[in-house]
């Protein structure tokens, strides 16, 4: 309990679906407690099946599965890779890991993902030097799907593989198809906060059988066929815990039910705050049907009376989490100086967007007091006061 008295409500907690410990407790009784096992072989073949695609390889998290990617796509020092700006570090931070330098591209406001015609011109633009990017990885964002039909003519044009960093967007779709299969690989997390979780893991896919052979070559310390300890190649302790992938062939039993109770979220804050002045809730992406992992909204403080800080604040005084939206990569410390085209749209998004608690566990009593301390703050607020006016001018 807080100050508040009241208890915690998270912003994406983990739910468990009743089987995991089910599983768990067979790798223990079968001492399939060390990486690999029955339980991985099985949560690969399920979860390529679920999303459709030929291969899947089980990893320590969906960062690894990005770096490993990068790698068997050829990553060199010094080479470019494209990247959507509107994410988590994670996206980006493979690319750091080989020496290669990110090129950040902006977002379309139509679903907050990477904006296809910059992508172009970016890519024209890269033609025109000579110097083609390695690849290009594109986010689905909050659990919905970026413009793929766009992006995939425009890469393949250049002959430019797609790595699709799908970590937040499992069992979301595009035309019908799930995410994850639209490029080259995609990739998929499985850690604590996400739609379904192994507390932590990843997945890399690929209808190319090579290509997922030697990721797990690669994650399994790149260890030769050979009696004995041998490397002929630098690898990483990549590979999934048996114990881990119990949990997540449980948790995909339960996906569909889990997207059902995250759109249950979304519909009941918008039908509560849909009409509340300065709120705006991310636009559904006109290309696919969305997981719904989080319920984001973007906050005017000139039409709703407070930022996006004040009710943050707010919340937090009343035991809730809430974050924030991405900060833009092209805006990041760590980033400063790489090539970024667009940003504005990002950016702007970033100023004024927050994160509702969105867990599928909710009930509507959580639902509940979280509209009740949005529609607090709006009632609190003073129009026309000095405070409202200088927020309204940071963010304008």
């Amino acid at each position: 309990m807080s100050k508040s008295g009241q208890s915690r409500i998270y912003l994406s907690p983990p739910h468990m679906g009743g089987e995991e410990l089910k599983l768990v407790t067979e790798a223990f009784a079968t001492n399939w407690i060390a990486p690999l096992g029955p339980h991985v072989d099985s949560f690969e073949k399920e979860l390529a099946s679920f999303v459709g695609s030929r291969h899947a390889a089980a990893l320590s998290s969906g960062t690894a599965a990005l770096h490993l990617a990068l790698r068997l796509l050829g990553l060199k020092r010094g080479d470019e890779v494209i990247c959507s700006t509107f994410t988590f570090s994670a996206s980006a931070n493979p690319i750091a890991y080989e020496g290669g330098v990110p090129v950040f591209i902006d977002s379309e406001a139509s679903s907050w993902n990477m904006d296809p015609a910059l992508l172009r011109e970016e890519l024209d633009a890269c033609a025109a030097t000579g110097r083609l990017p390695r690849a290009v990885i594109v986010v689905d964002l909050y659990g919905q799907s970026a413009d793929y039909d766009s992006i995939c003519e425009v890469c393949a044009r250049y002959g430019i593989p797609i790595i699709q960093d799908s970590a937040e967007a499992l069992g979301a779709t595009y035309k019908g198809r799930k995410l994850g299969t639209q490029g080259t690989c995609g990739v998929f997390s499985f850690n604590g906060n996400k739609i379904i979780t192994t507390s932590g893991g990843g997945m890399l896919v690929s209808d190319d059988a090579k290509l997922i052979e030697r990721a797990r070559f690669l994650a399994t310390q790149a260890r030769d066929p050979a009696p004995h300890y041998q490397h002929s190649a630098i690898g990483y302790n990549y590979r999934m815990s048996n114990v881990l992938a119990g949990i997540g062939r449980a948790q995909l039993r339960v996906l569909p039910e889990r997207i059902e109770a995250r759109k249950r979220n979304r519909s009941f804050y918008e039908a509560v705050l849909g009409e509340m002045p300065g709120i705006e809730f991310m636009p559904d992406s006109p290309h696919g049907q969305p997981n719904y992992w989080l319920t984001c909204i973007t906050i005017d403080p000139a039409q709703f009376g407070a930022t996006r800080e004040d009710l943050r604040l707010a919340f937090e005084a009343d035991n809730i989490e809430a974050r924030p939206v991405w900060k833009p990569l092209h805006l990041q410390p760590v980033f400063a100086g790489c090539r970024v085209r667009g940003g504005t749209v990002s950016a702007r998004i970033f100023e004024r967007g927050l994160c509702l608690p969105s867990g599928s566990s909710m009930t509507d009593s959580d639902l509940a007091r979280v509209c009740e301390i949005v529609k607090r703050v709006h009632r609190s607020s003073k129009p026309g006061s000095s405070r409202i006016r200088t927020a309204a001018m940071a963010v304008s």
